[in-house]
Formats: C-alpha cells, structure tokens, sequence
C-alpha cells in the first residue's frame, strides 16, 4: 500500500480558491487527487444546502471532502451582533454539517471516504483575543467531528479535523500587519515560527490518505507548541 498515494481519488474542499483551501487542493493533485473547489469565488455558497446539492450533483462520485470555508468577526462578546454570530456560525459550523451530511450517501456508494474538516486552536482553548462566534463555532467543529466519526464508522467513512494556530492567510491579515499583536502571537508560539498554509495542507493530506486509515474522530493540532502551555 501506498500510504499517501490518492491517485484515482477525487476531493471535493470548501473554501478551495484561496489561503489554507487553496494549499490543499495544490497538495492533494500533487498526491494523485483529482480535486474539487467550491467556493463562492467560484459561484457556490456552501451555506446554501441547494447550492451545495446542485455542486455535489455536477461532480458526481468523490471520496473526500475538506471542509475549509470559514470566516471570523474579531469582536467583544458584547458587540457582537445576533447577525454577525449567525454569519459565522452558518460558514463555520451550519456548512461543515450540511455538506458533510450531503457527502454521506456519495461516500458510502463509493464503500467510504474520509472528511477532514477545518478547526482551529480557537475551538481546543479560549483563545488570546476576544472571537466568541469563532471560538464557539470552531469547537463545534471540534465535538461534531467526534459525533460524525462515530456514527459514520460503520460505513468506512473517517471524519477527523486539523487545528491550525495562526496562519498568515486572508482571514488572519490584521494579525499579521500589526506587530505588537503578531508578538503577542509569538508569545503563546513555544517553537517560535508559525505554520504557513501548506503545512496545514499536509496534515490534511496526511488524514485524507491511506497512511491514516485507522484514525477517525481525531481533531489534529498544527499549532507550533500553542496547546502545550
């Protein structure tokens, strides 16, 4: 066996078009994969059941998907709206089930797949700044990932996640451009460099393969020694 050899593979990724997605479809079709991008840059809004349906519809059978899509609103608790929590909830949570959900009767006509979906450090602690809807959605991630793994065992489906700390893409700009809070970053950062968005892409890969065949249900850290302290 090939332990990460996927030629003959197809992948479906949310969020696909740009940062840590962009880095997996690139990983994934270096490693055999023929990969699948739904984004909204590419016109689907994954928190669109239908939209999702109408893709999944297109592409036909795969056997992985990545859920990467997500988004973050940087807020108090107390000015956080009822929309803004809704908006990140829906991407970040909402979208991660109901495409997963969609993928479940692909995946067991093709005698099972893997997901591996995108948490984060936020979902595993408390964080550093204040991002309450993040913080929450991601650990709903976390524990949904469990509950998906479980019940989709028996169907040769492994479901796991990767928990990146941060990592300079799109989303964590006004972390990366402001010095004093990239320190501050680097303070909680015990092996002093940050992962950039192909080494997430790995450990995705890594899940998605068959190196990985006996792990499911596993949320995995890519944090430089965060979660450690």
């Amino acid at each position: 066996m090939e332990l990460f050899e996927l030629k003959g593979k197809v992948a479906v990724v949310t969020g696909g078009a740009s940062g840590i997605g962009a880095a997996t479809v690139r990983l994934l079709e270096r490693c055999g994969a023929k990969a699948e991008v739904l984004d909204m840059k590419n016109g689907c809004d994954v928190t669109d059941e239908q939209q999702v349906q109408k893709a999944f519809g297109r592409i036909g059978a795969f056997d992985i998907l990545v859920n990467s899509a997500g988004r973050a609103v940087r807020k108090s608790a107390a000015e956080l709206s009822g929309d803004e929590w809704d908006q990140v909830l829906d991407l970040n949570l909402k979208a991660t089930f109901m495409c997963s959900r969609n993928a479940l009767p692909v995946m067991k006509r093709r005698g099972g797949g893997a997901i591996v979906n995108l948490a984060s450090i936020m979902g595993l602690s408390g964080g550093i700044y204040p991002n309450a809807s993040y913080q929450a959605s991601k650990g709903g991630v976390v524990n949904l990932t469990r509950a998906l793994a479980l019940e989709w065992a028996a169907d040769n489906i492994r479901v796991n996640a990767v928990a990146p700390t941060f990592v300079n893409t799109d989303l964590t700009v006004p972390i990366f451009s402001n010095p004093e809070v990239l320190k501050n970053v680097m303070r909680h950062t015990p092996l002093g460099r940050l992962p950039e968005p192909e080494e997430i892409a790995a450990a995705i890969v890594y899940l998605c393969s068959p190196a990985a065949r006996c792990i499911t249900g596993v949320t995995l850290p890519v944090d430089s020694g965060y979660l450690a302290r």
